[in-house]
């Protein structure tokens, strides 16, 4: 076992079903006898902090930010067409929610793409509108953390380039 660790206290990093997190350190607590290390990542939005075990933190899908080319391709997905497959609803957004939790900004992008709605569009339902949020949320945060920007900012860049396509 290597004990070299991936991240740093200050390191933006991305976990898969939170989104963006940065790493506020390593604390080494025992647990059941044994000393474990664990990154302690705080989420400022849900005012909560993870605790991942550092040997674990691979397996659970714990990653660095995007590269802005990894951003780009996701930027481009936005622009492509909607692919809304015609089944049920509740399968749909199944698969929507998967993606989001993926932490994949590409697969997330998809959701965005997928579930926007222009203005001269047909209204979404509850839980549309809710999934959109949470993957549009998710993306502007990542977007927001790579580009050195505010949240607010990276969402609108997304809703531009949404509109655009539309």
């Amino acid at each position: 076992m290597s004990n070299k660790l991936d991240f740093e206290a200050g390191d933006f990093v991305v976990y898969p079903a939170h989104g963006v997190g940065r790493v506020d350190g390593i604390e080494t607590h025992s647990i059941a006898g044994q000393d474990i290390q664990l990154y302690a990542i705080s989420f400022e939005k849900e005012r909560m902090t993870l605790k991942v075990p550092v040997t674990k933190a691979r397996n659970a899908g714990l990653r660095r930010l995007s590269t802005k080319d990894r951003i780009k391709a996701a930027l481009e997905t936005l622009q492509g067409r909607s692919r809304v497959r015609r089944t049920m609803w509740s399968r749909r957004a199944q698969e929507y929610e998967a993606k989001i939790n993926s932490g994949d900004p590409v697969s997330i992008a998809e959701v965005v793409r997928d579930l926007y709605r222009g203005a001269d569009q047909s209204d979404q339902s509850y839980s549309e509108r809710q999934i959109y949020q949470a993957a549009l949320e998710r993306l502007a945060r990542e977007l927001a953390a790579v580009e050195k920007i505010d949240e607010m900012k990276a969402t609108e860049r997304l809703e531009l380039v949404l509109k655009k396509a539309a």
